[in-house]
């Protein structure tokens, strides 16, 4: 079950920047230290250091999330924390999910890590991502934007498109959604059976 957590750790420090510090304690009650780190640069551990008393503490608290907390390195750096606990099926206490954000950093530095390189244009058709309210409208985002792809490509010939539209559509994995491959075919106009045998062609490349 760790080890099936132990790519959230990565998941949030990618998003949160390099001065954010997320580590798993594992409470092992034989050795009860951190599994997985990144950016332990910010207070210098590694895996295998100690889980920390005040992160025992917050457990003995009770909340499975506890609330914002400041805490201070060695070497002098301000962070804000919080502490949420991981439980398995039974509801036992197995882990601690850590995250401590450096407040000292460079403010610079801080923005620059988490701006894009390059600017984005604006607009919801500009987005790589689709923030949908329900299955329809994201499928029908999925497919409006895959058919204006395609039909903007002049190396499509007209005869392939809808097998480009698909295929474009398969390589996101729309296809793995609940009644995509109806959606799809019915905005095509063409029968399930075709987006089906086009499904299949994809499948056995």
């Amino acid at each position: 079950m760790l080890e099936s957590i132990k790519p959230v750790v990565d998941g949030i420090a990618a998003v949160s920047g390099g001065h954010t510090e997320v580590l798993l304690h594992s409470l092992d009650k034989n050795n009860p230290s951190v599994i997985k780190i990144a950016n332990g640069h910010i207070t210098g551990r590694t895996e295998g250091a100690p889980v920390t008393d005040l992160a025992m503490s917050k457990l003995a608290e009770g909340q499975d999330v506890t609330t914002s907390y400041f805490t201070q390195t060695a070497d002098g750096k301000m962070m804000r924390s919080v502490t949420t606990v991981i439980r398995n099926p039974k509801g036992q206490a197995i882990a601690l999910l850590c995250i401590n954000v450096n407040l000292d950093a460079p403010f610079r530095e801080v923005v620059s890590s988490m701006i894009p390189t390059a600017p984005a244009e604006k607009g919801h058709d500009n987005s790589p991502e689709n923030f949908a309210k329900n299955l329809d409208d994201l499928l029908n985002s999925s497919v409006t934007k895959a058919i204006r792809s395609v039909e903007s490509d002049d190396q499509v010939l007209p005869s392939l498109k809808n097998k480009a539209i698909i295929e474009q559509l398969f390589h996101q994995g729309i296809f793995e959604l609940k009644e995509a491959i109806q959606f799809v075919a019915d905005h095509l106009c063409i029968s399930h059976h075709t987006v089906y045998r086009h499904l299949r062609e994809l499948k056995s490349r």
